[in-house]
């Protein structure tokens, strides 16, 4: 419903919580309460640049004892490109920005009977909201939490404070490291979902871990920040089986964004393959999937495709 709407929003405030992440608060900017939101929440943000608005998706929390806030948290990442170093070197308290309202592509499950959360540095974002909704609905959980070391874990002093029962903390460096592997995911009981977030490789490790464990797919629920890495980065073309026409898709270039400047209107929301809204009918060719939301089953029908970070190999006959 709120698709192409935006809020405005006004940065209240900015805090430091480590070296390399800072945690914004935003209100709304005419002073009224901005949407409540569900456990593992996020927001797009649109950040002003020369060529035009730079989109990033970013978990929204609320920490703070006041409603109707937004809280952020963006760690600057080494190989930005742009999103968060305009964040840390741009953003100013009492900035006016353009948000998109919440969505949720990482809900909590209603079918679990205990939750267990695995983060890695800024992975803790979604966690933050899911843990206090369960407080609300006195739910069961657990986090386990790694960083490098205390210094460079994000909201450590709250997690000790909010949920000190709940909250176990795994630091990599220093005098008596204590690392968070997938072994872990052995002492769960039954009826226990897991939740990944963090690096790549820490969800993949985790994911094939829990797979080979036991447990069934729909306990396992992850988000990425990024698309998967592409081992084939080839070009590719499109037949349009509607209005008949042929696209090229470079190597460089997601299929999403050649339909879009193309002028062919095309819903879509996260960009990393994890929440369907780009999903788009493949008649005829061979789909390469890079996306964490479609079915093995799916994939293997090679009729249908997200179109924001899958391929085709040769030549796909789309359905539009």
């Amino acid at each position: 419903m709120h698709r192409h709407s935006t809020l405005e929003v006004r940065v209240r405030n900015i805090i430091e919580e480590t070296s390399t992440i800072k945690r914004f608060t935003l209100q709304a900017a005419d002073c009224s309460m901005l949407p409540s939101f569900s456990g593992g929440s996020h927001i797009t943000t649109f950040l002003p640049q020369p060529s035009g608005n730079l989109e990033r998706h970013y978990s929204i929390f609320n920490t703070t004892s006041e409603r109707g806030l937004f809280e952020i948290a963006v760690r600057l990442a080494e190989d930005s490109s742009g999103g968060s170093r305009y964040w840390h070197q741009h953003v100013q308290v009492g900035d006016c920005l353009s948000v998109s309202y919440p969505k949720n592509y990482f809900p909590l499950s209603f079918q679990a009977k205990h939750h267990v959360f695995y983060a890695a540095g800024i992975g803790i974002t979604p966690f933050l909201s899911m843990m206090a909704e369960l407080v609300d609905k006195n739910g069961s959980f657990e986090l386990h939490y790694a960083a490098k070391s205390k210094e460079q874990c994000a909201f450590y002093d709250y997690l000790r404070q909010e949920f000190p029962d709940q909250s176990h903390f795994y630091f990599s460096n220093g005098e008596g490291a204590n690392r968070l592997l997938p072994a872990h995911l052995l002492n769960h009981r039954i009826g226990t979902h897991v939740y990944f977030c963090g690096p790549e490789n820490m969800i993949q490790d985790f994911k094939a871990a829990a797979q080979s464990f036991g447990y069934p797919s729909f306990h396992i629920h992850l988000e990425r920040f990024a698309p998967l890495a592409k081992k084939e980065q080839h070009a590719f073309q499109v037949h349009l089986k509607k209005s008949g026409g042929q696209l090229e898709v470079p190597a460089n270039v997601s299929l999403l964004d050649v339909l879009l400047q193309k002028g062919i209107k095309v819903p879509y929301s996260c960009r990393v393959g994890g929440c369907g809204t780009c999903e788009i009918k493949v008649d005829e060719g061979q789909i390469v999937h890079f996306d964490s939301f479609l079915s093995e089953e799916q994939h293997s029908s090679q009729q249908i495709m997200l179109c924001c970070v899958s391929r085709g190999r040769g030549r796909l006959v789309l359905d539009i």
